[in-house]
């Protein structure tokens, strides 16, 4: 069985995109520019600050960077001409699993419990960096289970967190997980929900940039690591405070009525991101600790099948919960002023594993007494100066759907082919010159080296869960 969107107009669509790997220079590795960065890396003021910022459904065609014209990305923007951009960056089909490879930097065979769980006996790279030093903290959209335990045994000290799943409290276990979002949110701090004092007439968002700035003023004299975990732009499709309806806005009633949201509050919602992330560089700037702090800004996976953006002239479907190449390239980008050359694009493989060992090169931490980890470190590409060993041939995904009522499907994948896992076909593509994966290859059209690469690819996928 094959897991793809095949609506009709992605026939049409599928001739339009373009592709950066038609060009040559993406099938050499690494492709970034080998440069003396040895005064770059400024650790006067000890190890580097990590600021990871996660957008929720937004995907690869949605910033201006990236060729997007439906929406207005001004910080998104300056983030990837002043820093380094990774176009061949892969997430999971959807959130859920995409957020446990990341924290944990595991494939999800490994740890996956049922969607939102994240298993008690994993450490996420909250654990590692507590453990080396820093101070944390976790801000939005939470999505894994446990309530207020759970969030600190992962490793986070301070929190304010959307939907933090906790089966004690109605308002979590997922349930409601489209209202209260954005106005008057469901938020979870200390072992508690917020009162309705505290929060009505707000908006999530901006009570998250709150409690980051306050925790970077906490802690702006030691190193910290700062997770803002956007809502944004998932649904509800609802105003936000730049758009006159939101005053008039009840949760209660508007949020629970599917009939009123309005995709046309998209291009406001993606407007609010990236205006939240341009208050969150200038909060460290203030600080004055713009040459000490690394920025990383990831989506956890494609933009919703409702959303038609434009990208490159042409109209782009979102693709979430598909296996595309449209649906699993997220944008991905690292600013570091001071520690990350400007203007650079690493074409290297990267996934969500790659993650914790990152973070773990960044602090300067052995990885050695954790548990095995299935992601390489891509802090040498940051630097300009990428490790062979470390750079990835391939990118390989398990995609639970038990939740959905389908099978699951893994697949792996490279610059140019796709292989899928027996229980689904076995079928294989050229995603550079198919990327809706329309017509899989057959065995008869391929050459001894597609072969070849194939019967590797097929092993691969039988052995990795077996690991």
């Amino acid at each position: 069985m094959k897991y793809v969107n095949r609506a009709a107009s992605i026939l049409a669509l599928a001739a339009t995109l373009s592709f950066p790997a038609c060009n040559k220079q993406f099938d050499k590795r690494p492709a970034v520019a080998q440069e003396d960065n040895s005064a770059a890396l400024n650790l006067a003021a000890g190890k580097p600050n990590i600021v990871l910022i996660i957008g929720d459904d937004v995907g690869r065609e949605m910033p201006t960077y990236n060729g997007g014209e439906s929406y207005s990305t001004p910080n998104l923007d300056m983030m990837a001409s002043g820093g380094m951009q990774f176009p061949y960056f892969f997430s999971h089909p959807d959130g859920p699993p995409s957020r446990i490879a990341m924290v944990t930097g595991r494939y999800n065979f490994r740890n996956w419990v049922e969607l939102g769980v994240l298993a008690d006996t994993e450490k996420t790279f909250g654990n590692l960096l507590k453990n080396a030093g820093y101070a944390t903290c976790f801000t939005g959209k939470w999505q894994f289970d446990g309530g207020d335990a759970g969030i600190k045994n992962h490793g986070f000290d301070k929190y304010r967190v959307f939907m933090p799943y906790d089966p004690k409290n109605p308002l979590g276990d997922g349930n409601g997980q489209f209202y209260h979002r954005y106005k008057n949110p469901n938020l979870y701090e200390y072992g508690h929900y917020m009162s309705a004092a505290e929060v009505n007439g707000k908006y999530s968002e901006d009570m998250f940039y709150d409690y980051a700035s306050n925790f970077i003023d906490s802690n702006a004299s030691k190193p910290f690591f700062l997770v803002y975990s956007f809502n944004l732009v998932q649904k509800p499709w609802v105003p936000t405070p730049d758009d006159a309806a939101f005053a008039n806005w009840n949760p209660d009633t508007d949020d629970t009525d599917p009939s009123k949201y309005n995709r046309d509050y998209m291009p406001s919602m993606v407007n609010y991101l990236d205006k939240n992330i341009g208050k969150l560089i200038n909060k460290v700037q203030s600080k004055g600790l713009m040459g000490n702090t690394i920025f990383l800004f990831v989506s956890d996976n494609a933009t919703n099948k409702s959303i038609t953006s434009m990208y490159k002239g042409h109209p782009v479907t979102g693709s979430k919960d598909s296996t595309t190449f449209n649906a699993i390239n997220v944008p991905f980008v690292v600013y570091a002023p001071g520690i990350v050359a400007a203007g650079k694009t690493d074409t290297s493989l990267v996934d969500m594993t790659d993650f914790f060992p990152t973070f773990a090169d960044i602090a300067g931490s052995s990885t050695s007494s954790w548990l095995p980890l299935d992601g390489k470190s891509f802090y040498d590409n940051m630097l300009g100066t990428p490790v062979k060993s470390k750079q990835r041939s391939y990118v390989y995904c398990y995609w639970y759907r038990d939740y959905q009522q389908k099978p699951n499907v893994s697949y792996i994948l490279d610059y140019t082919y796709k292989l899928y896992d027996s229980v689904n076909g076995s079928l294989f593509y050229n995603y550079k010159a198919d990327p809706y994966e329309l017509s899989p290859l057959k065995n008869r059209q391929l050459t001894p080296d597609e072969k070849k690469l194939k019967n590797k690819y097929s092993k691969l996928l039988i052995q990795i869960p077996q690991s």
